[in-house]
């Protein structure tokens, strides 16, 4: 599969239906590549024309502007928005829900303004308009699935339905942890616990997240983020059940059940 890059598409004359903002762990974290090869390999085979910036994608700023470094947010958020601007992007898709917040919410102010969608928002859109056509009674039906609501997808933006409405649509059996929605757990990764030393506590919030969803008797933990995932992961691992209960993002499980 060749993935054309927005200068290859203009290069040619032409304007893809919608650019793949692959963020930072889509781009090298070794797990989270396999959500953006599955992610991509669901838009080749349903025909959506896509792109990429390949080298000219930058670091959005989110972690800079979290961190409260205003300035370096701003000077990486004024080149991408230059970068796309200049290829007159329209419509933006991102399997990273800390690239669709910042790129959605924080971009408009210095000048970026863009259609963005989270991927299983896109996704949803895709199997009701009939270009993602699933496997009847796929490897996923009847299942035993719980689905993490991200914070910066869920309590930030109030995408709660469109996940789950592609979870339907895998004939899944989806159990809800006590802590979901509105009232969701954070898995700790935006609060930046994959990259500190721990805070004084009792648990990783990470750790009781994972217990959360582990209890539920779950087989599969559907995530929509990759750092959701891997922080799930790990929270698997420490309770050993690494051979029983998966982590895997909702592209992934799309890609696995797509028709023929």
């Amino acid at each position: 599969m060749h993935i054309k890059s927005m200068a290859e598409y203009m290069a040619n004359g032409e304007t893809p239906e919608v650019l793949f903002w692959v963020g930072c762990a889509g781009s090298f974290d070794q797990r989270a590549q396999r959500i953006t090869k599955a992610f991509a390999q669901i838009l080749d085979k349903v025909g959506v024309k896509f792109a990429i910036l390949g080298k000219e994608e930058m670091c959005t700023g989110d972690p800079a502007r979290r961190a409260g470094n205003e300035f370096l947010f701003q000077m990486m958020a004024y080149n991408n928005i230059q970068t796309l601007n200049g290829y007159e992007v329209k419509k933006i898709v991102t399997a990273c829900p800390h690239c669709f917040n910042i790129i959605k919410n924080e971009y408009p102010p210095l000048g970026g303004n863009y259609e963005v969608i989270h991927h299983t928002t896109f996704l949803q859109q895709l199997i009701n308009d009939g270009r993602v056509k699933l496997k009847g009674g796929g490897e996923f039906k009847g299942k035993k699935i719980t689905y993490h609501d991200s914070c910066y997808l869920g309590r930030g933006n109030g995408i709660y339905e469109a996940p789950r409405e592609v979870l339907a649509a895998l004939d899944v059996e989806l159990i809800e942890m006590k802590r979901c929605r509105t009232n969701g757990l954070c898995c700790g990764a935006g609060g930046a616990q994959m990259f500190k030393e721990e805070e004084a506590g009792n648990t990783r919030v990470n750790f009781d997240r994972s217990s959360e969803a582990i209890e539920t008797g779950a087989n599969i933990i559907a995530a929509n983020c990759p750092f959701c995932t891997t922080m799930l992961t790990d929270g698997v691992k420490n309770k050993e059940k690494e051979d029983s209960v998966a982590v895997l993002d909702i592209a992934e499980m799309v890609a696995r059940s797509l028709a023929d």
